[in-house]
């Protein structure tokens, strides 16, 4: 959903429908709701289930801190509630999402519902995006639609909940006043939202300035500390919902769900990891498609290509990349007690055996080792570390949970394509100073090898090939060049399930944001936007690709 845009409607809801204006309410049974944050400052509330495990860890620490004096726990692993999000973690000192595997950090936040709200009858509301999948509104908005819904009123204008839509209940359809542009809506069953006993007020519409909404709102600061460096939070005032209908280059730039990739669970169900395994990195994929014509474009073209599967077979094996060789080149073991703190990837003290010393085997790591990466400090336990690196790429690299260093070259799973670049004397709005960058992304439908999610299987290549832009001015081709060292790196895609239609075994983008559109920042993904290149470049040092890389 689109932030305000134009003249907004007076109304405060539908008539003798409940004001959404900041309230509280006074039933005593209430549902605890999490949500992240996507990049378009959308709030995208977790399911049910994935909310119950978060609450069920929160209050289990609790107890255990009124018995022993310890602190709250810091980090959740959110695969233990659902594989598909085994390389989250949510930081709770900072209400922050993690991404162990590439680093992204997104703000969370928690708010309470009424238990006879659609969050605890487990109802989502849903607007049907360019693609033709569904995306949730925010769980404040849902509880406002149900609520009309339940009191028989047949239009809701979202106004004072913020967003310029009005939404007519009866066909399902949702309105852009200031457009007139159309969209579906529909209403779903889901699992309910866990039932909390927590003292913070309930929540009835937006949020308000009580100690529950102010630390938690994507427009106020987040006053709580944040345990990691290099934090690139979204931009809370960037538009929700394209107001239009958007070109095809632009179909999972909304990010995507993780793949599901053996979960990091401590079950004694899960098959176990072999760490001695080793994993070839050969690029899957047919022959791609032969370039298109330049589209009016007169200079010449710079082809990027992916570096060929046994040239990278052979960068890699100059590395070591047998996984306990890999921890064991990064970690350095420590004598004597650890420190009375947890391990932040299995959250059991580091003085205990390590969380998955059931189901990650080792012949030379002992459950109880700890170990100290050699450059940040940050302590492990080494077998979680183990567990980590193999339920991820095996690409000779590791990343900090903690503060994101990258020990070793980073590289990704990016199917076999082309990078083309051109560039021409027209400007980018917000660069009047300079002509423009065009990078063009070509990637082919192919069948997924060993490092991707379900190898052997097909993965589709919708929207290719895929046109991005960036202003020709020094800091634009900057950016430029770090971006080819990210595609050599394989960084800029990979094989996923698409956030925007649902799609599973596609490629999608991998966390390094683009711009797509040359003339129109509507959708978030065009010009101008001031913070861009600030934005993208912490990105790509998030992926180890910085200014070091250059010239190598």
């Amino acid at each position: 959903m689109a932030a305000a845009q134009g003249a907004g409607s007076s109304s405060a809801g539908p008539s003798g429908l409940p004001s959404p204006a900041p309230g509280h309410g006074s039933n005593s049974t209430a549902v605890a709701v999490w949500e992240w944050q996507d990049e378009f400052g959308r709030w995208r509330p977790y399911r049910g289930n994935v909310c119950s495990y978060i609450e069920q860890v929160i209050q289990a620490s609790q107890q255990k801190g009124r018995r022993s004096g310890s602190g709250l726990v810091s980090s959740i692993p959110l695969g233990r509630a659902d594989p598909v999000l085994a390389p989250y973690v949510i930081d709770i000192p900072s209400l922050t999402q993690f991404r162990q595997d590439t680093g992204t950090m997104r703000a969370v936040r928690r708010h309470v519902f009424p238990g006879d709200s659609a969050a605890g009858q487990g109802i989502v509301w849903e607007w049907q995006n360019d693609e033709g999948g569904w995306s949730p509104y925010e769980m404040n908005v849902c509880v406002f639609l149900e609520q009309a819904r339940a009191t028989n009123h047949q239009r809701v204008d979202l106004g004072p909940l913020g967003y310029n839509y009005e939404v007519d209940l009866a066909a399902q359809v949702q309105t852009n006043k200031t457009t007139r542009f159309h969209r579906s809506v529909r209403r779903r069953l889901d699992a309910p939202y866990p039932v909390t006993t927590s003292p913070a007020p309930l929540h009835m519409g937006v949020g308000c300035s009580c100690q529950q909404c102010w630390p938690n709102s994507g427009t106020g600061p987040i006053t709580t500390r944040y345990r990691h460096s290099m934090v690139n939070f979204p931009n809370s005032s960037a538009a929700h919902q394209v107001p239009g209908r958007t070109a095809s280059v632009s179909s999972s730039s909304v990010g995507f769900v993780p793949y599901n990739k053996p979960t990091l669970t401590g079950a004694r169900s899960t098959p176990r990891l072999n760490a001695q395994s080793t994993l070839a990195l050969q690029q899957a994929g047919g022959p791609s498609t032969g370039l298109p014509a330049s589209n009016g474009v007169s200079a010449p073209n710079l082809l990027v290509k992916m570096p060929k599967p046994s040239k990278l077979n052979q960068a890699l094996a100059a590395t070591p990349t047998e996984p306990e060789a890999v921890v064991k080149k990064y970690l350095e073991e420590l004598k004597g007690t650890p420190a009375d703190e947890d391990c932040i990837i299995c959250m059991e003290k580091l003085s205990s055996p390590s969380g998955y010393s059931d189901m990650c085997e080792s012949s030379t790591i002992r459950p109880e080792a700890v170990g100290r990466l050699t450059s940040c400090q940050h302590s492990f336990h080494m077998l979680c570390m183990l567990a980590m690196y193999s339920n991820g790429n095996k690409d000779g690299s590791l990343q900090c949970p903690s503060c994101k260093t990258i020990y070793g070259e980073k590289t990704g799973t990016q199917p076999k394509g082309k990078m083309e670049v051109s560039t021409f004397p027209q400007s980018l709005p917000g660069h009047k100073d300079c002509g423009t960058i065009q990078i063009v992304y070509h990637i082919s439908r192919g069948i997924q090898g060993p490092e991707h999610p379900n190898p052997g299987m097909p993965y589709t290549a919708r929207g290719f090939p895929r046109y991005c832009y960036l202003p020709d001015n020094e800091k634009g081709r900057k950016v430029l060049e770090l971006l080819k060292v990210a595609w050599k790196r394989r960084l800029i895609f990979t094989v996923g399930t698409s956030n925007t239609t649902g799609e599973s075994n596609t490629v999608v983008w991998n966390e390094i944001h683009h711009k797509t559109e040359m003339d129109s920042n509507l959708s978030g993904h065009g010009y101008p936007d001031p913070n861009y290149l600030d934005n993208v470049l912490a990105e790509l040092a998030a992926q180890g690709v910085t200014e070091d890389c250059l010239g190598q």
